[in-house]
């Protein structure tokens, strides 16, 4: 099977000035672990999560673990990352995950 990599831009809140927008991967590799995304932040930060977190945080707040996601107004996303040096909070755009997951499910469908 093929992985599925998209490039995107998000943005990373913060209190601080308007650091505009920043790259962010998204990955998906079903024969390392069909059932996970991975999230890659500028840096060194990678998140690995449930692929159906993010679908569910797509329509309704949902959590497991450090990673939180909800809809914000109509057109976007918020994924929320915990650690134990603080939080990061990125702003997407929803279609840019929802792009996808779409690609993710063509790769490898649901399994109920």
């Amino acid at each position: 099977m093929s992985v599925v990599e998209q490039y995107a831009r998000a943005h990373i809140v913060t209190d601080e000035e308007e650091p505009g927008s920043v790259p962010v991967t998204l990955r998906y590799d079903p024969d390392s672990d069909p059932r996970s995304v991975r999230v890659g932040l500028p840096g060194p930060h990678e998140w690995t999560f449930a692929r159906a977190l993010l679908e569910r945080g797509l329509r309704t707040p949902a959590e497991s673990g450090d990673v939180r996601v909800w809809p914000c107004g109509r057109v976007q996303a918020i994924v929320e990352f915990h650690t134990d040096h603080g939080v990061e909070v990125v702003q997407f755009e929803s279609k840019t995950l929802i792009r996808f997951l779409n690609r993710t499910y063509t790769a490898v469908p649901v399994r109920v």
